[in-house]
């Protein structure tokens, strides 16, 4: 692995994310030298803050580098709390998956990318901190502010709009993975894309999914309920855009190879889908300014209510 390569990509897709821990690793405090921050009586270790200014190294951060760090992990401890109080936690499999993305999009098995990473002085953990902090605190913000978009209410929203509820499209799906353990990837990933790609054609439909994955090897199957257009992860989005009959098309993830199958698909316009239109429509013109907007907010309100102490 030439080992300048993967840290300049690492570098420019760090950028994509941003946050930091959920749970404190075991053994962080009694492996660090000394507390440099106490956060409601949450400890702030220089083992942290040396793992924070690599981190903040390798994202090739300006200024002084270990005040920031410092800044950032006391914002991020207080965020922390808020999410573990609110019960928004994202699992540790959704950060697990996120990071082998991270790493696959950065032509890096998970291994290579810890190794970057220890090499770095951030290490593995301090990243999937990162990561799970960057996925768990928007579930607070949309939590707490969600409903106050542009200040109006749904009522509101469709009088502007002639009165009407906007209309669509309600997805009913059942997901399908060739699961591919990660040791054997490289030898059988081609094989069970091929597998997957042919069991689309002898798809018998969704009330006979999981007898039809039993007929083969390592097949699973994840009914993912309803789910409205606007919610849509963007992975799959033009999957299911471009999907004709019951399956879409495959792709390789994480997990192995996947598709969905289309159980059913109507317009709808109801309240909860109207709500969600508007929601996305409010977030694209937004591109992120008002919700960051509500992040510092929240956050101010957290530090002007918290005991910090640095030494």
């Amino acid at each position: 692995m030439g080992r300048q390569s993967p840290m300049r990509a690492m570098m420019m897709g760090v950028a994509l994310a941003a946050a930091v821990t959920i749970t404190v690793p075991a053994g962080s405090v009694q492996a660090a030298s000394s507390v440099v921050a106490v956060v409601n009586n949450t400890p702030i270790t220089s083992g942290d803050l040396e793992r924070r200014v690599n981190f903040l190294k390798l994202q090739r951060a300006k200024g002084n580098l270990r005040s920031v760090a410092r800044e950032q992990l006391i914002e991020d401890t207080l965020k922390r709390a808020e999410i573990l109080k609110q019960r928004a936690s994202v699992s540790t499999a959704e950060v697990d998956a996120a990071y082998a993305r991270f790493a696959s999009s950065n032509k890096l098995s998970t291994e290579q990318l810890a190794k970057v990473l220890n090499q770095a002085g951030v290490g593995p953990e301090h990243f999937k901190q990162f990561i799970a902090l960057q996925m768990s605190w928007p579930r607070v913000v949309n939590a707490r502010f969600g409903r106050e978009a542009n200040g109006k209410s749904l009522v509101e929203r469709m009088q502007e709009n002639g009165g009407k509820k906007p209309v669509t499209t309600e997805y009913f799906l059942k997901q399908v993975i060739f699961v591919v353990p990660e040791k054997r990837r490289n030898a059988i990933l081609g094989k069970r894309k091929a597998e997957a790609e042919a069991s689309r054609a002898k798809f018998p439909g969704c009330d006979q999914a999981k007898a039809f994955a039993a007929t083969m090897h390592d097949v699973s199957i994840r009914d993912l309920g309803r789910v409205l257009a606007p919610q849509m992860p963007e992975d799959w989005k033009p999957l299911i855009e471009k999907a004709k009959g019951q399956t879409t098309g495959t792709r390789v993830t994480e997990r192995g190879v996947e598709y969905l199958a289309i159980c059913k698909q109507r317009e709808v316009n109801d309240d909860v889908a109207a709500e969600m239109v508007f929601r996305a429509e409010d977030l694209a013109k937004a591109k992120g300014g008002e919700e960051d907007a509500n992040s510092k907010k929240y956050v101010a309100e957290l530090r002007k209510k918290a005991t910090i102490t640095e030494r």
